[in-house]
């Protein structure tokens, strides 16, 4: 059959599919069809979806992002772009699709929470592989919002400063003990140790993590000051003496919303009297919802962080002060983790190549849309994420700690 006939055959069934997206605005993106025509779905696109067969336009009916994301992952159509303007335009999409999308994203059941499906989730999400988030993460391997004070410090001057940041908030002195709850690779123990002198216990459930961190302590000749453990933090013996200061850093979002009350009692449990403790964590920005918009909350889900449940900062101040714990200083660093994830998301594209030879094709699809993915949920105040410093709640003055400004926070 000649080429431009075959094309005019399949043209009321492409019709009748593209109608049923129903788009509302233009998208710069095109499609690029499997009979050789193209439909642009906006001017000047900056993205081409490749699509095999009729059967893949299903992912765009409704184009939710969870929707687009599985069926890119699952390799049902190939994408050529900039993953960001991957991301840009898939969001676009969605929200110029009916209104059905975003009360899709609000849909919430809390998740149930247990030893061994927490467990499962951090190796999930951990134990990809420890040479896979060295290709793309700073030196240090830090994978959390990194701080920059000005603006313009590059990842890796960005993430020292938030270790400083955050251990100086807890007024870290040396002789102090330290416990730091998910402690990943282990830099903010081995930072609390170098620059601080004090003794630092961190807790992980990856193994992955915990034979690199032991391993870096090592090789940094920290071994007398920092112990790494394969621990969960539930386990912790708070009979034991106790500590000064406690840190959790990007943890708490595996802690599951009805579980945030005994995760913070734990933590006071452990605290010494006079004790102080920061929690870094993200937070969804809808107060009646632990999603992300759009259908993104369903692919995270899925395929990143398996039980992951984003609080809003109230409840958390909440259940943190009904656990006994005063929050004391609140800092939102929503700006800057969005930079954070750009930045990931550039050295992530960069090393593309690299990355495919240590994953399979599935799982570089999937963290290569999560972190530009994360990157714009940020920037368009999606989800947040918080410092809140604590510390035990009651009259007596002296479980207070905290100088009468802020002023020691920034040297």
């Amino acid at each position: 059959m000649d080429v431009a006939v075959a094309n005019r055959a399949h043209e009321p069934l492409l019709g009748r599919l593209l109608g049923g997206l129903r788009f509302k605005a233009e998208v710069p993106l095109r499609l690029a069809l499997w009979n050789g025509l193209e439909h642009d779905l906006g001017p000047n696109p900056q993205v081409t979806v490749s699509l095999p067969g009729p059967g893949a336009l299903r992912y765009f009916i409704p184009p939710s992002l969870d929707n687009l994301a599985e069926g890119y992952v699952n390799g049902h159509f190939d994408v050529v772009g900039r993953a960001q303007d991957i991301v840009d335009a898939a969001s676009e999409l969605a929200q110029t699709a009916l209104p059905l999308n975003a009360k899709l994203g609000r849909l919430f059941s809390p998740k149930q929470h247990d030893r061994v499906k927490d467990a499962k989730a951090i190796e999930h999400h951990y134990d990809v592989s420890n040479a896979f988030y060295q290709v793309w993460l700073d030196p240090s391997m830090v994978y959390s919002c990194a701080y920059f004070p000005s603006g313009g410090e590059t990842l890796e001057q960005a993430q020292c400063a938030k270790l400083d940041h955050v251990l100086t908030k807890i007024m870290l002195k040396p002789g102090d003990r330290l416990l730091d709850i998910g402690c990943g690779w282990g830099a903010l123990v081995m930072r609390a140790a170098q620059k601080f002198g004090a003794q630092a216990v961190g807790v992980t459930l990856s193994k992955n993590q915990y034979d690199l961190a032991r391993e870096r302590v090592a090789q940094a000749g920290l071994c007398d000051q920092v112990e790494i453990r394969l621990q969960d933090y539930r386990d912790l013996d708070p009979s034991a003496a106790g500590f000064d200061k406690i840190t959790s850093i990007g943890m708490f979002e595996h802690v599951g919303l009805n579980h945030l009350p005994d995760y913070f009692s734990k933590v006071n449990s452990l605290l010494k009297e006079g004790g102080l403790v920061l929690n870094h964590g993200i937070t969804s920005t809808d107060p009646g919802s632990g999603n992300a918009p759009l259908g993104a909350a369903n692919f995270i889900d899925k395929y990143v962080f398996p039980q992951g449940e984003l609080p809003h900062i109230s409840l958390a101040l909440r259940d943190m002060q009904s656990a006994g714990l005063e929050a004391l200083d609140v800092e939102c660093l929503r700006r800057h983790y969005a930079r954070t994830l750009n930045l990931w998301a550039e050295n992530y594209e960069a090393q593309g190549e690299v990355i495919r030879g240590l994953v399979d094709e599935t799982t570089y699809r999937v963290w290569r849309i999560y972190l530009a993915g994360g990157a714009y949920a940020f920037s368009q105040n999606w989800v947040s994420v918080y410092q809140v410093l604590a510390c035990k709640s009651g009259a007596n003055e002296a479980l207070n700690p905290l100088p009468w400004s802020r002023a020691y926070m920034y040297p």
